[in-house]
């Protein structure tokens, strides 16, 4: 009896068993089923992307080629722009050296220019000096002519000095220890007031009473004559002009 019992106990166990047997293995035919949708899709996602693959490669090859074209036409750009470059630069400082030779030029030439502006002011400084002196020529010359007429009216009056000094000539050179006064004030000679000679008589004076000068035949400039000897001088003189 405890036997069956435990034999029914051990069968119902194994019931059990088998029951959660089975639904692990439905679950796990479901789990499979899933994965093997799960590799189906993974498949078709695979081909997908294979295919999606291949039109890229196909697509990128394009371009790449496209792009290698491009890429030989930016270099050929590129070389025909250095070389335009190098030209440029080339003709660059082709114009800087012009530049350079032109400044210079213009350098010398406003140099030039200056040095003609200087002669033009020194040209008219010139033809005023020549206008000036030939202005100064012509009164020269009317100073000459009139000089000319002075000096035959001078020839006149020296030749009536002349015969003045003749009658003059009686006189003698006085000595400065002979005279003590002034022949014509009498006032005594002193530190202050001091002795003169008349160039015509000879006599002594002051200072005051042989103030004037006139010209002689003796002597080649005017000299100190009294004042009795000038005005006997000029009476002479202006009564042979008149």
């Amino acid at each position: 009896m405890l036997f069956l019992q435990n034999a029914e106990a051990s069968l119902q166990q194994k019931k059990e068993a088998i029951s959660s047997f089975e639904d692990k293995t439905q679950q796990m035919m479901s789990s499979v089923k899933q994965m093997e949708d799960r590799l189906q899709r993974a498949e078709k996602a695979r081909q997908v992307a294979e295919e999606k693959n291949v039109k890229l490669k196909q697509e990128t090859g394009g371009k790449i080629e496209s792009l290698k074209q491009l890429l030989t036409q930016l270099d050929s750009k590129c070389s025909t722009l250095e070389k335009e470059l190098r030209s440029e630069k080339e003709q660059r400082q082709s114009l800087q050296q012009e530049l350079h030779q032109e400044k210079d030029t213009t350098a010398l030439l406003r140099t030039e220019l200056q040095q003609v502006e200087g002669l033009k002011k020194e040209l008219r400084k010139l033809q005023e000096e020549k206008l000036q002196l030939e202005k100064i020529c012509e009164e020269q010359e009317q100073a000459l002519q009139e000089m000319g007429l002075h000096l035959s009216q001078s020839k006149l009056k020296m030749e009536d000095i002349k015969e003045v000094n003749k009658a003059l000539k009686g006189h003698t050179w006085l000595k400065d220890d002979e005279a003590t006064h002034c022949k014509q004030c009498e006032k005594e000679f002193s530190i202050s007031r001091r002795k003169h000679h008349c160039r015509n008589c000879g006599d002594i004076f002051c200072n005051s009473c042989s103030s004037n000068e006139l010209a002689l035949p003796s002597y080649p400039k005017p000299v100190r004559v009294c004042d009795t000897c000038h005005t006997l001088l000029l009476q002479r003189c202006s009564s042979n002009a008149s």
